[in-house]
């Protein structure tokens, strides 16, 4: 019997442009990349050199302190450049995908038959352990600790997010492997999150080896920090670890049929695409291969959605864990009078500012990049804990990892979270602060410290 929890806190944002559940196009993208920089405390050692040729699965880079750790090419074809940027930092290995694909070919593997370290060696050579995080910080997982439980998150409530049982018909026998695989590495359970309104009618409630919980209630309910906050909280010295949807189904799908395929659906939405829809793309692929689905004029290319996601243009690429690009017109434009301008149906506001919440939660927004203002100073105000559902006290994390004072980040929290769990609380902030860099910061701060 699954566990059901309730959260009241949050925000479901009312965004326009959410894709319906039918794939328009199979997307060949002419050029793939695999960034570094989707990746935090990585230190990347180049494999491969520009004209290389590679197939699905050969190795472009891997971690210089831990060597085990390999990033693969999620398709077949020539190394056509490697970006860098200030000294020479590593930003990204793109491949110019041939027409005929070939992938590494690996045997299928019995998970039953193997013990942790024997299932962690299998995944790091095929360039699988990326997709395992570690709580704390949001790192990859290292492969030496037994974390005390791992958790995956079934259930997408970002604004524009992916419908999760559509993205993943057609994958239960991957899922079921990938778990398999995941109850080999700890002694604590793997934990599966799903929302509690699909539970019923989703396949995936019928999975073995898992520990179900169902949740309730507006986003962040969908954020694994989200939840494991309220399963099993991090103390001081332990470990979790966490896979996303889409990672256990790449992982299963690899150890079934011995091949590298990170295919899957990415969902484009936002206010700025003038068709929503699904497209069967691949790992990394570049978003000119989506660009015929924005509308004209100023569009932002966000890699994820509008609260985390990555600004990276109409000529970047999409996140390695990412499965949806949002579309949004940028805000480049002054607004006479501003908020003081009466009425305002067509604005969104989460204090009721505007009356547009006289329209209902049915009403959908065509939001932009403006910020309506600029930075102010940083106050004490509930409205943060108003749209976080975690134990932790968010104002005063912030302050104490603007100070640097470790000892109070480590009493305030910070095990617990990564910066995507703060993301509303920068949505809503009065003082228009970026509180993910801030969060952000205080990681790296705690990474290089307590090392």
């Amino acid at each position: 019997m699954s566990e059901h929890i309730r959260l009241k806190k949050g925000l479901d944002i009312p965004l326009a442009g959410k894709a319906p559940a039918k794939i328009a196009e199979t997307v060949d993208p002419d050029l793939v990349a695999v960034k570094p920089t989707d990746f935090k405390a990585l230190v990347p050692k180049l494999a491969v050199k520009e004209g290389d040729s590679v197939k699905a699965g050969d190795v472009l880079f891997v971690d210089k302190l831990r060597p085990a750790v390999r990033f693969c090419s999620p398709c077949s074809g020539v190394v056509q450049q490697i970006v860098r940027g200030d000294k020479r930092k590593l930003l990204a290995v793109v491949v110019k995908a041939g027409k005929d694909q070939q992938s590494v070919k690996y045997d299928a593997v019995d998970c039953s038959r193997l013990d942790k370290q024997q299932m962690t060696e299998v995944l790091q050579e095929r360039g699988l352990w990326p997709m395992i995080k570690q709580r704390p910080y949001g790192i990859i997982a290292n492969g030496e600790d037994t974390p005390k439980s791992i958790f995956v998150s079934a259930m997408y409530t970002a604004p524009l997010a992916p419908d999760a049982d559509f993205i993943m018909e057609g994958q239960m026998e991957n899922l079921q492997e990938g778990i398999n695989a995941l109850g080999r590495l700890t002694k604590g359970g793997v934990h599966f999150s799903m929302a509690a309104a699909a539970e019923a009618g989703s396949a995936m409630h019928n999975l073995s080896g898992v520990i179900f919980h169902t949740f309730d209630g507006p986003h962040p309910a969908g954020n694994v920090g989200v939840q494991i906050n309220h399963i099993s909280p991090i103390n001081k010295g332990e470990v979790v670890w966490t896979v996303d949807l889409l990672s256990l189904a790449a992982i299963g799908r690899c150890l079934r049929t011995g091949e590298y395929d990170v295919t899957r659906l990415v969902a484009v939405t936002g206010p700025a695409a003038k068709q929503p829809c699904y497209v069967k793309g691949v790992q990394g692929m570049s978003l000119a291969a989506v660009a015929k689905y924005a509308e004209e004029g100023n569009v932002r290319f966000v890699s994820g959605d509008v609260l985390t996601g990555e600004n990276v243009g109409a000529d970047g690429f999409l996140g390695y864990y990412d499965n949806q690009v949002t579309l949004l017109k940028e805000g480049d434009y002054y607004e006479l009078l501003g908020w003081i301008k009466p009425f305002r149906c067509s604005k969104f506001s989460f204090s009721h500012l505007y009356w547009s919440w006289l329209a209902g939660r049915k009403k959908t927004y065509k939001l932009d990049t403006n910020t309506n203002g600029g930075p102010r100073a940083f106050v004490v105000s509930d409205v943060y804990g108003k749209v976080l559902p975690m134990d932790i006290l968010p104002v005063y994390l912030l302050k104490a990892c603007m100070a640097k004072d470790i000892e109070k980040m480590e009493n305030l929290g910070i095990y617990e979270v990564i910066p995507e769990d703060f993301a509303l609380c920068e949505f809503v902030c009065p003082s228009k602060i970026e509180i993910q860099k801030i969060l952000g910061d205080g990681i790296d701060l705690m990474l290089k410290e307590m090392a």
